[in-house]
């Protein structure tokens, strides 16, 4: 029987060996392939023709998430498997819109992984359970209460944040509310990362999702 070809992307050698080695002893898989970031494991993607991506999240040059979402793009029959180190809800949604199958913690148990694979090539999707948990949860925290994200920013940053989900630049949100542009940025940094939020479309995302734009209108 033809084995299932299975590629390995993290930009650590000693990871990249470590993962190869526990899955060259599940039956049926077979490592071809092992790149240091996302630019490469697209490019051996074409030479090797793997069925299945373990892609590391953060890598250099090309991290995991844009690199799944260029997999899915040009070859959509490909799984990707998201490795992490990182409980973080955003992160897994990030991985899950990028066309991402699974999203797999690094401490998880070695048969865990071979859990993921089977599960993954099978059509599922597959979610460490930690992290399912943590989605879960972070779920309904969002739906029940939606105003505790608002009572974890100052005043100020709360308007600097309905500002930028109107769609104003850096520049326009300074004169708006009159303050410097370097004042606007550190708010802008401060907010995300008292949301635990990475970009800014996520940011304006989960002001829609709790009305912020039409605050006090």
């Amino acid at each position: 029987m033809e084995k299932i070809k299975i590629l390995i992307a993290d930009d650590h050698k000693l990871v990249r060996a470590g993962i190869s080695s526990l899955v060259e002893t599940i039956e049926d898989i077979e490592v071809v392939a092992e790149a240091n970031d996302g630019e490469e494991a697209i490019k051996f993607i074409s030479l090797y023709k793997p069925e299945l991506v373990l892609m590391d999240i953060a890598m250099e040059k090309m991290g995991g998430i844009e690199a799944t979402a260029k997999i899915n793009s040009q070859y959509p029959d490909i799984k990707v498997i998201i490795l992490s180190m990182y409980v973080n809800e955003e992160f897994v949604w990030q991985a899950l819109r990028s066309g991402a199958c699974g999203y797999l913690l690094k401490d998880a148990a070695p048969i865990e992984l071979e859990l993921a694979i089977r599960s993954v090539l099978n059509g599922e999707t597959y979610l460490s359970p930690v992290v399912s948990s943590h989605v879960v949860s972070d779920y309904v925290k969002r739906v029940k209460g939606e105003e505790s994200y608002l009572e974890r920013l100052t005043p100020r940053q709360r308007e600097v944040w309905k500002l930028i989900a109107q769609g104003l630049t850096t520049k326009e949100i300074s004169h708006n509310l009159g303050i410097g542009v370097k004042t606007v940025e550190t708010h802008r940094t401060q907010l995300m990362e008292r949301l635990e939020i990475h970009d800014i479309a996520s940011l304006v995302r989960l002001a829609m999702k709790i009305n912020l734009i039409h605050e006090n209108e």
